[in-house]
């Protein structure tokens, strides 16, 4: 076997996409329903409220995750079916030109971008975590992650001649670095809400 072989980002971000759409439109689907609930009745609790840190209830009844006076999930139900489009598109073969993928990188990064604000939202104004969120969360950044390694690969993305060392060490450590990423913002939630946590230890 050849350790030395280089990962397919083609064959990875096709998958990455796919299984990113489908679960950020599952996540949805159960914010949104739980939306509808709380709605319907203002003392109704999800499922997923847990604790008074772990509380979708107090995330999705906050108005801080609004965009245009709609809730964040139903713009999940949105987007997330365009993610699960073009990754069955690209399992079966297709191939896209530079333009497209270029799109579709903005599209990730708008993406993160809005769900990073969402989180911080999340810690800093409401004081809890959504699940399903972070979830959400997690599906977004790796698929900007992989769409970007693909697109610096594939030369879509140019990077300065300085930077190659740089550019090949992470195109081989890409899932070191993305697990390292995720450890990073773990260890930053405990640290906020080590108020609570911290009692149990």
């Amino acid at each position: 076997m050849d350790k030395t072989k280089k990962p397919n980002f083609t064959r990875i971000v096709s998958w990455v996409i796919l299984i990113a759409g489908i679960v950020g439109l599952f996540c949805s689907l159960i914010l949104v329903y739980d939306q509808v609930k709380i709605w319907q009745n203002p003392s109704y609790q999800p499922t997923c409220s847990l604790n008074p840190v772990v509380s979708c209830g107090s995330v999705i009844s906050s108005n801080t995750g609004h965009i245009f006076g709609m809730p964040a999930p139903f713009l999940g139900l949105l987007t997330f079916p365009i993610l699960i489009t073009l990754g069955l598109m690209l399992v079966r073969g297709v191939r896209f030109k530079k333009q497209v993928w270029l799109l579709i990188e903005a599209g990730s990064a708008g993406g993160f971008l809005f769900a990073t604000w969402l989180f911080f939202i999340s810690v800093y104004q409401v004081n809890a975590l959504c699940p399903f969120c972070i979830v959400t969360d997690v599906v977004v950044f790796t698929a900007l992650w992989y769409v970007s390694l693909h697109n610096i690969e594939q030369g879509f993305i140019r990077l300065p001649v300085l930077m190659e060392k740089i550019r090949a060490y992470v195109l081989k450590h890409h899932l070191d670095i993305l697990l390292i990423w995720f450890l990073l913002v773990f260890i930053f939630i405990m640290h906020h809400f080590w108020y609570y946590y911290g009692q149990f230890f």
